[in-house]
């Protein structure tokens, strides 16, 4: 299913996003992270399907839910394509940091290469929130900056369910 937002924004309904888990499995993944998604290289949808498959083979990670993909102009450097973006709710054993170099190491193993601030890629995954964690180190900022100034997190966020999204959204936005 597609539904188009506007002149420039497009969500698109998939297999696997938006998605939501009934059961709890694993209870030693004790930590609820959202995690931001995006690119603009080649068949992203494709590739997002890819590491869905991926991390739901993970030992480390088990996702819960996950948001329709939209696709929406880019921001910072406009020269390139349109990217497309969703969320993903997971509970994971690693720490921040350990969540960090992680998903930095998939990014790689999705062919990610970091050319220039706000550059064409192929795969981008954001920690958007961990818990309830503020960090501000050089490695990790949470929760994400820029997460508020985003429709490439709001409006995927909009649609998701999950009664974690829902309380740190309000949280964050100050209406709990």
């Amino acid at each position: 299913m597609i539904i188009k937002l506007d002149r420039d924004n497009i969500l698109y309904f998939s297999r696997y996003y938006p998605y939501i888990k009934k059961v709890e499995l694993n209870k030693r993944l004790k930590y609820k992270a959202l995690l931001g998604i995006g690119g603009n290289i080649g068949n992203v949808r494709r590739r997002f399907n890819h590491l869905f498959i991926f991390l739901k083979k993970s030992p480390y990670i088990e996702i819960f839910e996950t948001a329709p993909i939209l696709k929406n102009p880019p921001f910072g450097y406009l020269n390139q394509r349109y990217f497309y973006n969703s969320l993903i709710y997971v509970k994971t054993c690693l720490k921040p940091k350990a969540l960090l170099r992680y998903i930095l190491h998939l990014e790689k193993k999705f062919s990610r290469r970091r050319s220039f601030q706000d550059a064409p890629r192929t795969l981008d995954i954001d920690i958007i929130f961990y818990e309830d964690i503020i960090m501000d180190s050089k490695e990790l900022i949470l929760p994400h900056p820029s997460w508020r100034n985003r429709a490439s997190v709001l409006t995927p966020m909009s649609y998701m369910k999950s009664s974690y999204i829902k309380y740190i959204y309000l949280k964050k936005k100050g209406k709990k």
